[in-house]
């Protein structure tokens, strides 16, 4: 049987839209994109 009190103890309310979009935005992740720009700048800097 589902204990309703003790499910409703591990509620976390989710962010709400503003407050999530900043939480990812503020993340530093890196993507193929970025790691393409990268290597290719890399790869000119060499080159000169």
């Amino acid at each position: 049987m589902i204990d309703f009190e003790e499910e409703l103890k591990k509620f976390h309310p989710s962010l709400e839209v503003e407050d999530a979009e900043e939480a990812i935005y503020n993340q530093d992740l890196t993507d193929m994109a970025d790691l393409l720009i990268k290597m290719v700048e890399k790869n000119n800097k060499t080159e000169e």
